[in-house]
């Protein structure tokens, strides 16, 4: 194996995110089963909607006011939904910088056009950064892009676009169905369990694969 291309996963990952934040905002609005059609593994059509970018802010936002039967505002449905947001470490900035060195990077995100606003200022706020794609190659984002993980067009679309090598590619994400979709597509994937560890324990010092993150990935 000879991994020379690494697409990352951003929410998880890179960008630590808490659901069950979301899921208790929306409760507290009103919205007592909204955990019912919203979780990380599995999202109603709405939100799969909202992240290829084929439903808009406001539909989404009319959609819920709708499905909850509640006059809930724009700011208050967008604060509940951005709630899941937190913080990106510097320590996974600093590691970004230490691979680039060493392979070509790529971010692949399923987000959509409420949240990407929000963590780009938190970007801009902390680390001076005016877009994502600061530190990468390239930026996938599912809204922009029309498609979303797991579906295997959205890999290939990266790999077909910058000239990469299924067989020399690496994606790394914490969601099991995002990997398996990868795989199919025929990249090396890693999933990435951040209960129990993060993503800067995959590398070296010097900002290299680990030997045994690369047995991981064969197996």
């Amino acid at each position: 194996m000879n991994i020379r291309n690494i697409i990352f996963d951003l929410g998880g990952v890179l960008l630590n995110v808490d659901y069950t934040l979301t899921i208790e905002a929306f409760k507290k609005l009103g919205m007592a089963d909204f955990d019912q059609f919203f979780t990380q593994a599995a999202q109603v059509k709405l939100f799969d909607r909202l992240d290829t970018g084929s439903l808009s802010p406001g539909e989404f936002r009319d959609s819920l006011r709708e499905l909850s039967g509640l006059s809930l505002t724009d700011r208050q449905i967008d604060d509940a939904w951005n709630a899941m947001l937190l913080d990106m470490p510097l320590e996974r900035v600093e590691l970004l910088k230490r691979i680039d060195r060493h392979y070509r990077l790529f971010l692949l995100s399923n987000t959509n056009a409420i949240h990407y606003p929000v963590y780009m200022q938190y970007m801009r706020n902390t680390f001076g950064v005016n877009s994502l794609e600061a530190l990468f190659e390239k930026q996938y984002l599912s809204y922009e892009v029309g498609l979303r993980k797991p579906d295997p067009a959205i890999y290939e679309m990266i790999i077909r676009e910058n000239n990469l090598l299924a067989q020399e590619t690496l994606f790394i994400d914490d969601s099991r169905q995002h990997v398996e979709g990868a795989r199919q597509a025929g990249l090396y994937a890693l999933w990435l369990d951040v209960s129990k560890n993060q993503v800067q324990s995959l590398f070296n010092a010097g900002g290299r694969l680990k030997g045994v993150v690369r047995k991981m990935v064969r197996t």
